[in-house]
């Protein structure tokens, strides 16, 4: 693909967005949504151009494989503007993320972005409000939580295993992932792992821990059969994504 740093040229109504990654600030950098980039990037980018990252950011984790973005409908959204040309506020947003390195432009129709955002240079850290800079000190200096790739690949790969002895398809398995924040290859991963796993070893359990909720049906004449009721995605979710979530915002 092509990469340039020009501004979409009017009356461009739509952009094809794609994920752009880079090893380095894929690992040292911010989510779009989280509270560094709200409390340190918003003075240097303008609300208008976080929330638009912010909303690229939601539909990537989405659609990872990459998505049309309607400019107007967009526009709306964000509250701003598209008349004007190629000075309206909705192309102005799109230019001042490019400026600033969260996304580049893919010839004149497509956009690459960032999914995560690099730490705030010092000069532009030094152009914060005193005590935003001050915060930001500590911030940086305060030490981050970090999970190694081996520590991913395994977490991802457990709760593909749990997903899949549930019931859950692959799609979902991966929606689900993705939504947990991991990468999309190491979805994938997890997810053939997982079921290469039940392939080999199709009765042994993979969920450990709390018992589930038993109930036993009596027949005359029968023995006993005994039911196990199994929680769907949803409630496995909500207890793994309060693990995930503390130490995925520690991490950005």
């Amino acid at each position: 693909m092509t990469l340039t740093t020009d501004a979409p040229v009017f009356p461009i109504m739509t952009l094809r967005i794609e994920a752009w990654p880079d090893p380095v600030i894929d690992d040292l950098g911010h989510d779009p949504r989280s509270n560094y980039v709200e409390r340190f990037w918003l003075p240097v980018l303008g609300p208008s151009t976080v929330w638009f990252l912010r909303q690229l950011a939601d539909r990537l984790d989405s659609s990872p494989e990459g998505f049309d973005l309607d400019l107007v409908e967009t526009a709306r959204a964000l509250g701003v503007g598209m008349r004007g040309g190629k000075h309206s506020p909705m192309l102005r947003t799109v230019d001042r993320a490019c400026r600033f390195g969260a996304a580049r432009m893919i010839g004149t129709t497509g956009l690459a972005a960032r999914r995560r955002l690099a730490p705030l240079t010092r000069a532009q850290a030094e152009r914060l409000p005193a005590s935003l800079q001050r915060a930001h000190a500590e911030a940086i200096e305060r030490p981050r939580l970090t999970h190694s790739v081996e520590d991913l690949r395994e977490r991802s790969r457990s709760l593909a295993l749990s997903m899949l002895d549930l019931g859950e398809d692959d799609q979902a398995i991966e929606r689900q992932l993705h939504r947990w924040r991991f990468h999309p290859s190491m979805a994938h991963d997890a997810l053939r792992w997982a079921k290469e796993i039940r392939s080999d070893c199709p009765s042994q359990p993979a969920i450990t821990g709390r018992p589930a909720t038993q109930r036993v049906i009596p027949a005359q004449g029968l023995r006993q059969v005994t039911h196990v009721d199994r929680p769907r995605i949803g409630a496995v979710g909500i207890a793994v994504r309060n693990e995930l979530g503390s130490s995925f915002d520690e991490a950005g």
